[in-house]
């Protein structure tokens, strides 16, 4: 009865309950029947849907394996020229979104692109794609995935190899195991949890892309669930193959979350320190630099060149007043995102530390279960009750004034931003969580002592203390709403373009070169995180 006449728990479940509404009038559509048009998919499409998800989650599987482990592996074991460059530069591919990726890609590998070009004329071939791998295919998205997505597995996998040091690995040598034997018997499968961790969330930001396999013309369910919206127009079949993916999502959950307690358990070693690190020369240290460094050449220098070629090449007529207003509207539109998401954050954040209970901390999470959930999800979840409450409130004020205000809440920034903020708060939060934490209680207790009220505590002991966490969150979500491509596409009111959609329209419409500027500069904003984290991890032992 105490918790129910707290008010950081009633502000805590009022919030919740608020974020998650759309959430559960999307879940209520498993009690709908199925109509004409689910028979239509499910005869058709749908089994394309479920398989291709399955070779893209199982393709960027191994690549995310390939590319992050040993990396990870270099990095915390093994002192080698550049290595400190490595240590953050193997982060930078999170910076270049996959949509954005793949269009790069498609400029360089397609037909008049300069690979096959160059290629043609050396074989002095009038064609060369009888052998040339096609990019837009099954195979080149979870190429393209791969080298975005490794990062996840390497930071993981990179924390795991260090935490549990030199130590397990000498003891394993000393009974006659020779390095590939203390790696494969001994290191690999105490980081195991630790690398699943990584791969899962690898697979969720597969599970819920729309740019790359759209472009690429691989059938998935955001693919899926796009079209269906837009092209039927089917409320029930749209959210019903909505939670098909969601399923799929929630499963990916779960072993993440029992990864996670696995790590924790196994990761119990000491950090490796600088003594410990054996130092590669010769032969093997330029293979541990041609090992870090290919990741890192194809998932952010090559793409990166390509957006800075096809960004001078346009300047001269893409520089304009709408490409302007195209920067105004993703930043003003990110500006109040962050800024109202900030301020959630903080609330909750608040309300865990001073209601110190295990029911606010739970309620709380669940409020965060956004950023696991595909965006156009989150889309379609917004739009359907917003729409409902439109039709509510035109028909009332229709009946009252004898006037329709029209689409106040599914047709304006309202349900953008609503969305934004569902989808990235856990973002913001963990932030300012980590930032909280490290405020001591006893500050608090010093300053109560002395006669301080709360508000004053906050104002001039947890604000200072908390500005740099505080940045990191609003930057964070700043750029992750720059980078948010399916939610916008849905939810954007009518004539309001933001950078991603303007790269999409142009690459849909095969300008490529026309998408360099938007694409440059969500790259660009998008490496600020990068430089966050990689302050945040601090420097590589050795």
């Amino acid at each position: 009865m105490k918790l129910l006449i707290n008010p950081w728990f009633m502000a805590t479940l009022l919030i919740t309950l608020l974020l998650t509404t759309p959430l559960w009038v999307l879940l209520s559509f498993l009690f709908e029947p199925t109509n004409a048009n689910w028979a239509h998919l499910a005869d058709t499409l749908l089994p394309d849907y479920i398989i291709n998800s399955l070779w893209l989650m199982f393709g960027v599987t191994i690549g995310a394996l390939l590319l992050g482990v040993p990396s990870a592996w270099l990095i915390s074991q093994y002192q080698f020229p550049g290595k400190d460059v490595f240590h953050w530069a193997l982060l930078l591919p999170l910076a270049m979104p996959a949509y954005i990726i793949a269009y790069t890609y498609t400029g360089l590998l397609e037909f008049e692109g300069p690979v096959q070009s160059y290629l043609r004329q050396f074989f002095a071939a009038q064609t060369v794609t009888s052998w040339f791998p096609e990019v837009r295919s099954l195979g080149g998205a979870v190429v393209m995935f791969s080298l975005v997505l490794y990062p996840y597995v390497y930071l993981l996998a990179r924390a795991a190899f260090a935490a549990n040091g030199q130590q397990l690995m000498n003891a394993s040598r000393t009974l006659g195991c020779g390095p590939y034997q203390s790696f494969f018997k001994v290191a690999l499968p105490m980081a195991r949890p630790a690398i699943i961790a990584g791969l899962t969330l690898a697979l969720m930001e597969t599970l819920a892309d729309f740019g790359t396999v759209q472009h690429f013309g691989v059938d998935t369910f955001t693919t899926g669930i796009y079209r269906t919206w837009t092209g039927f127009g089917d409320t029930t079949t749209t959210a019903q193959l909505s939670l098909l993916l969601l399923g799929f999502v929630l499963t990916l959950m779960l072993v993440e979350h029992w990864s996670r307690k696995k790590a924790q358990y196994f990761s119990q070693g000491r950090k490796s320190n600088d003594n410990s690190l054996n130092v590669l020369n010769g032969r093997q240290a330029l293979i541990a630099i041609l090992i870090c460094s290919m990741p890192i050449l194809f998932g952010f220098i090559v793409p990166g060149l390509q957006l800075l070629y096809w960004a001078f090449t346009t300047a001269e007529y893409g520089l304009n007043s709408e490409f302007i207003g195209l920067i105004w509207n993703s930043f003003y539109l990110a500006f109040i995102t962050a800024s109202l998401t900030l301020l959630l954050a903080l609330m909750l954040a608040y309300a865990n530390r001073l209601a110190n209970h295990k029911a606010v901390a739970g309620i709380s999470r669940f409020a965060t279960l956004g950023y696991s959930i595909p965006g156009v999800v989150i889309a379609v979840a917004v739009i359907i009750p917003l729409a409902g409450l439109d039709q509510l409130i035109n028909k009332w004020t229709m009946a009252q004034f004898d006037y329709q205000v029209g689409l106040i809440l599914s047709g304006t920034l309202f349900a953008l931003v609503f969305a934004y903020m569902f989808r990235f708060l856990s973002v913001a939060l963990q932030s300012v969580d980590a930032g909280l934490k490290q405020v001591k209680p006893s500050l608090e207790n010093s300053a109560r002592t002395l006669g301080a009220s709360r508000w004053r505590i906050i104002r001039q002991i947890h604000f200072p203390l908390l500005q740099t966490s505080l940045i990191s969150a609003f930057i964070l979500v700043f750029v992750e709403v720059l980078k948010e491509l399916p939610t916008t596409l849905i939810l954007r009111p009518f004539n309001f373009n933001t950078l991603s959609v303007r790269a999409y329209e142009m690459a849909s419409d095969e300008r490529l070169a026309d998408a360099g500027l938007p694409a440059l500069l969500i790259v660009a904003t998008g490496i600020i995180p990068v430089i966050l984290l990689s302050k945040l991890i601090g420097k590589p032992h050795g």
